[in-house]
């Protein structure tokens, strides 16, 4: 699997490659050392964390002792909300770095846009993320939670352009306008929270479309995914579960398939999380 696993990837604008298939860690804040563990040694080898998650030093511990080539994984990181003003985002991110026991991650996105927050200044970060790239210790930067208002106020400001957007997506929040605007940028699209937080797996209509081809709702909601040509990294924190979700690559989904679960939308109604207008946690 770790083999397979490696050939599936797609290029970034940096020109880099960033695997299709990853492992998240939101809420896992127990067991984490555990949890990593067990994805690294299934064969997962993209692990997306943040600063906001308070886990990235256990992060940083499972992949030290997992005896993975550093070249070979994949590590995205965010800006947690508090950290904007350009002195923070700097010491914020030399400790990501020290927890994750790297020199550089391989993505580093900026976690919320908070409109409501540090003046409504939304790319307030952003000339300090392309600080890290020039350095060379964000190999990519981008953007998490952005509408196309947020990004348009970014790329006004940017000298270097995002290379990532990472939002909520999945079949019951496509999320389409706002990827469909990242993409047209050049921007490469992530889908957090690709199983609607738990709801995939247990979704009659979902449940049905999977039966009749023999696989679980997750699977199908993750094949859809990758198939829409997002980016994904499933959490789970049971091995058997996680072995699951990587087996989306054995079957293939067809047009009467993806049309029924494209049917799934429920536009706005579906969102799981945080709207990026009104998140204004610190």
């Amino acid at each position: 699997m770790t083999r397979f696993l490696k050939k599936l990837s797609i290029t970034l604008p940096t020109g880099a490659p960033i695997p299709v298939f990853g492992f998240g860690t939101y809420k896992v804040t127990s067991g984490v050392y555990e949890t990593v563990s067990s994805a690294l040694a299934l064969g997962y080898r993209h692990i997306d964390t943040a600063q906001m998650y308070g886990n990235e030093a256990e992060v940083g511990r499972a992949i030290a002792d997992s005896g993975v080539p550093r070249e070979e994984l994949f590590i995205t990181s965010k800006l947690d909300n508090g950290n904007h003003e350009p002195a923070a985002a700097r010491a914020s991110f030399d400790k990501t770095l020290a927890d994750l026991r790297t020199d550089y991650v391989d993505l580093f996105l900026i976690h919320w846009p908070l409109p409501t927050l540090y003046d409504g200044d939304v790319a307030l970060p952003w000339p300090v993320l392309e600080e890290f790239h020039a350095q060379g210790r964000a190999r990519a930067i981008g953007l998490s939670n952005y509408t196309i208002e947020h990004i348009e106020r970014v790329l006004d400001a940017a000298e270097v352009a995002p290379h990532v957007l990472q939002v909520e997506a999945h079949p019951f929040f496509p999320n389409n306008e706002v990827r469909d605007f990242a993409r047209a940028h050049g921007m490469t699209t992530q889908a957090w929270s690709p199983l609607a937080r738990g709801r995939a797996a247990k979704d009659p209509a979902l449940a049905r479309i999977a039966a009749s081809i023999g696989r679980t709702g997750p699977q199908v909601a993750l094949r859809w995914a990758l198939d829409r040509g997002d980016i994904v990294f499933p959490k789970s924190v049971t091995p058997a579960r996680q072995a699951e979700n990587l087996d989306v690559f054995s079957f293939t989904l067809a047009d009467s398939l993806r049309a029924r679960i494209d049917a799934l939308d429920e536009g706005e109604a579906g969102r799981t999380g945080s709207h990026p207008d009104t998140m204004n946690r610190l």
